[in-house]
């Protein structure tokens, strides 16, 4: 077992928290953690008829632009319901309503260091609106693939995103896909 002896906020956003605390080890020993806390997103796997959708924007730590599963986080209101979140997240990246959504998981996000939770959604019966993006999200597109296509962007390292790779596999898992 590990025992916290103590904590310190090294920096903090409007998206983050991070923090350093020191530790006492089973054995005596002490070290350190270096731990990122953000609020937990919601990733969504939204699927038409033998298609999925997906968003792509410009990834600043990649210093590039990035194909992924819509996904975000609330930190203006990180208590929100998850299910209403994922709806909202949806409409604001894509402009697409879900007429059904299923909850599928949950994923830890990056264990060794973020203190954070995404939870899968399936979102399926959709209709098309407008996005109603974050002005961060202004250059992004939102494109729909045949799922072959998409399987193959992953297979060829085109989709590298790991919640992306990892809601999949939850779907597969579940027979959604």
């Amino acid at each position: 077992m590990i025992r916290t002896l103590g904590s310190r906020e090294v920096y903090a956003n409007r998206w983050m928290r991070v923090r350093e605390d020191e530790v006492a080890f089973a054995d005596g020993s002490r070290g350190i953690y270096g731990v990122v806390d953000k609020s937990d997103g919601v990733g969504l796997i939204a699927l038409g008829a033998g298609t999925i959708h997906l968003v792509e924007q410009y990834r600043y730590t990649q210093q590039r632009r990035r194909w992924e599963i819509p996904q975000g986080a609330w930190e203006f209101a990180p208590d929100a319901d998850v299910a209403t979140m994922a709806r909202g997240e949806l409409r604001e990246e894509t402009g697409l309503e879900a007429g059904r959504l299923d909850k599928i998981g949950e994923l830890a996000m990056a264990n060794g260091f973020v203190a954070q939770r995404l939870h899968v959604f399936v979102a399926r019966d959709l209709s098309q609106g407008s996005p109603q993006r974050e002005k961060t999200e202004f250059d992004m597109v939102h494109h729909e693939w045949k799922l072959a296509e998409f399987e193959a962007m992953l297979r060829s390292g085109t989709i590298d995103d790991s919640t992306t790779l990892a809601a999949y596999a939850l779907a597969k898992l579940h027979g959604v896909l």
